[in-house]
């Protein structure tokens, strides 16, 4: 089994720092991340329909992680879960706003990163069990 991540940030550290976090592989599955540096590049990965789980910046400009995220719960009938790092734990509503199923503040803990993306790609799996 592979699991597909794909990572959105115009900083090319944060989309480095969460590519090692996370590893090579999610609970026993292969791990493949795609990264993605602007929003056009998150709408093309989406359209090819086989992303598990998205982890995107909150502080990434000029699209925020948090608009595009509300933005592709919107538009896409099976978005995959989402993930947002936000700089404050009071940026917190925002991600609840833009409908994301989890958040991380910053810096990105590589202990707890792994776990909660474990989590959102294998609750459905769970849940169907």
């Amino acid at each position: 089994m592979k699991v597909v991540v794909l990572v959105y940030s115009d900083d090319r550290n944060v989309r480095s720092d969460v590519s090692d976090a996370c590893g090579t592989t999610l609970a026993g599955a292969d791990l493949e991340i795609r990264e993605a540096a602007t929003q056009a590049a998150v709408l093309t990965e989406l359209d090819k329909g086989d992303i598990d789980c998205c982890i995107f910046d909150g502080e990434a400009t000029p699209s925020g992680g948090m608009g595009l995220c509300k933005q592709i719960h919107d538009e896409y009938a099976f978005c995959p879960p989402v993930l947002l790092l936000v700089a404050r734990e009071a940026d917190s509503w925002l991600a609840a706003w833009s409908l994301a199923e989890a958040v991380q503040p910053f810096p990105i803990d590589p202990l707890t990163l792994p776990k909660q993306v474990e989590e959102l790609v294998f609750v459905d799996e769970e849940e169907a069990a």
